[in-house]
């Protein structure tokens, strides 16, 4: 009797666990499908929206320092395309037609002015946009106990183009050169400027010329390679412009100077040009 008793205790707990089961079971699926009915709202605020970027800020227009006007009643100009006869005349009106046949490249002529002027503070000045021929004869390498110098001979060979360029009126020059105008400037803007202004370009590079400093009497070479170097590395750092005017010798270079200074006179009178060299033969103040 106490066996089967406690048999059927057992049974009934089993049974009774069985239903809370089945209760427990069914609350927990009405409770999930009431869920799935309705999804809980996602509510998105707009703080945390990320601000539109901010439109980019319109490039300055550059502001012309030195700008140069028209010249009055000036006949009208020919396409920048079909200038280099009307150029070369005006060119040869400064140096006179025998030099300009003899030492200058017309063709381009307003365009490789332009691209010269543009690559002189450079470290290099390509050949093919120079508007002059080389210099007659070869450059002289003078040897010494201590290497290669640069010959004295050199400066004879640019002392007859300082000469002709002496002779220039720089009021003429600059007249001419405000009448072309309009065509540098087309020149310069398809160079790479579209918002450019060669005449403040031009400007920037005669002052550049300008503080060229004296050329050594003694200038001692290197050859490295094929070519030749300057020894020292302060001359050799220089610009192609600037090597040019050492080359040339300090008598030769000072001279050109003065009629640089004359020129930028004529075409910025708004800002002093770089001082001479202090003790330079033939130094003048801006």
């Amino acid at each position: 009797m106490n066996e089967s008793r406690t048999v059927e205790d057992n049974s009934h707990w089993w049974w009774a666990l069985g239903i809370g089961a089945v209760a427990a079971a069914a609350i927990g699926y009405y409770a999930w499908t009431q869920n799935q009915a309705e999804p809980p709202k996602v509510v998105h605020s707009e703080a945390q929206a990320p601000a539109p970027a901010p439109p980019p800020a319109p490039e300055p227009e550059p502001v012309i320092q030195n700008p140069i006007e028209p010249p009055a009643a000036a006949p009208p100009l020919p396409a920048l395309a079909e200038s280099d006869a009307a150029a070369g005349q005006a060119l040869a009106g400064l140096f006179g037609n025998k030099f300009v046949q003899e030492h200058f490249l017309l063709e381009g002529l307003v365009r490789r002015i332009v691209a010269t002027v543009d690559n002189l503070p450079r470290e290099k000045l390509a050949q093919r946009v120079v508007p002059w021929k080389a210099v007659p004869g070869k450059f002289v390498i003078a040897d010494s106990a201590t290497g290669p110098l640069i010959g004295a001979e050199n400066t004879a060979r640019y002392a007859p183009f300082v000469k002709i360029l002496e002779g220039v009126n720089s009021k003429q020059a600059a007249a001419i050169y405000r009448h072309f105008y309009p065509l540098f400037q087309q020149a310069y803007q398809e160079l790479g400027y579209p918002k450019g202004y060669f005449n403040d370009r031009l400007i920037e590079v005669i002052d550049h010329l300008l503080e060229t400093p004296a050329t050594p009497s003694v200038v001692k070479l290197i050859q490295p390679k094929v070519l030749y170097e300057y020894a020292d590395p302060d001359l050799q750092a220089r610009s192609a412009g600037q090597k040019i005017l050492l080359r040339m010798g300090n008598e030769n270079a000072t001279r050109v100077k003065v009629k640089l200074r004359e020129l930028r006179n004529e075409l910025a009178r708004r800002s002093p040009a770089p001082p001479a060299e202090s003790g330079a033969p033939g130094a003048t103040k801006p």
